[in-house]
């Protein structure tokens, strides 16, 4: 299949899904849109992203804690360190179970000992090319969607529904760079801890 059928085809899937896919200016991508799915306003952002010289499309999505979330997380470390690493440790085998490829990204100094509050996530999922097809595309898409629900309702469940506003993430704020592939207020890396495909692809890099 040719370049330009491949960019063809998933922007085609992503239109018959309902999905509203919108085409990104990105010298680095043959093809990067934004989404949300499930289809409409409380969908989750996603991008789904063919970059150039990589055998693959990827499809990931970024989700940053709330600030009153990390505020009750900040409580918790402070009062049990203990127990909050075996939370965080918990939330690392969730997401390892979820069989995505995930990154977390926990606030202070890299390369603290400090324990900190959950700052934000990222999942995503690669796609090579002989294994693309329209079916794969969407499993991968709900696989993810899935996933980040997991997480993010084992966060409410202790850390309570936040104030509806995103938190700080230490690693953005000092790279200056924005990050597109965030969700909603509700939800929302260097990463400190991650189960990537490949260090040499960032897909939040791609946002």
């Amino acid at each position: 299949m040719s370049s330009d059928n491949l960019v063809n085809n998933l922007e085609k899937w992503l239109i018959e899904e309902g999905l509203k896919p919108k085409k990104q200016d990105d010298k680095r991508a043959e093809g990067h849109w934004l989404l949300r799915y499930p289809p409409g306003p409380h969908g989750h952002m996603f991008a789904v992203i063919k970059p150039k010289g990589r055998d693959l499309v990827a499809v990931s999505s970024f989700t940053r804690v709330d600030i009153g979330q990390q505020q009750e997380m900040t409580k918790h470390l402070s009062q049990d360190p203990e127990m909050w690493l075996e939370w965080i440790h918990d939330i690392r085998l969730t997401l390892t179970g979820a069989m995505v490829d995930w990154a977390i990204h926990v606030g202070g100094e890299k390369g603290s000992k400090e324990p900190a509050p959950l700052q934000a996530f990222n999942v995503s999922l690669p796609i090579w090319l002989d294994g693309l097809n329209k079916n794969e595309l969407m499993q991968s898409m709900r696989r993810l969607w899935l996933a980040k629900l997991a997480l993010i309702h084992e966060i409410k469940h202790n850390y309570g529904p936040g104030i509806g506003k995103p938190g700080p993430v230490d690693d953005l704020e000092k790279k200056s760079k924005p990050i597109s592939t965030g969700d909603t207020p509700k939800e929302q890396v260097e990463f400190d801890e991650s189960g990537s495909f490949g260090a040499d692809f960032d897909p939040s890099e791609w946002a």
